[in-house]
């Protein structure tokens, strides 16, 4: 009987041991990595736009960059907003979102950062600077709209 009672507690010690292999945690979601903004040239808007906003939009802009999995919000497809804005380029409104004075619910987010302030904090305050960023930055986006 001591023998019957071995071999079913070594079968029920499989069992639960290959039901706990087969019920491992389930995968974390990809994590955005947050570092330091660099200074990147205010002269390109392409060099910031890829210095910048790549990592999520994507280098076409159509929101398919490397972090884009690890967004609680998917990026905004940039090659549309032409298209959503009735075929002309809103470049007050992509300004006012790049410099964080419209309220969207990726920017300023904990994932998408509000880049005036970064912007102001690389360029030490100077205005003039920031506004050049915006400015090349949004006319590089135009670029990026679908034909």
């Amino acid at each position: 009987m001591s023998v019957v009672k071995f071999i079913s507690l070594v079968v029920i010690l499989v069992t639960i041991s290959a039901f706990a292999a087969a019920q491992q945690a389930p995968a974390q979601a990809p994590q955005v990595k947050h570092i330091p903004i660099t200074n990147v040239s205010s002269n390109s808007g392409k060099d910031m736009y890829n210095g910048y906003c790549a990592v999520c939009h994507g280098t076409d802009g159509k929101g398919n960059g490397p972090a884009a999995s690890a967004m609680k919000l998917p990026p905004t497809d940039l090659t549309l907003l032409a298209q959503k804005a009735g075929g002309k380029y809103p470049s007050a409104h992509v300004a006012s979102v790049i410099r964080g004075q419209a309220a969207l619910p990726s920017h300023g987010s904990q994932d998408m950062p509000i880049w005036g302030p970064l912007f102001s904090s690389i360029s030490q305050g100077h205005e003039g600077q920031v506004q050049q960023r915006v400015t090349n930055l949004v006319k590089y986006i135009e670029t990026l709209q679908a034909k």
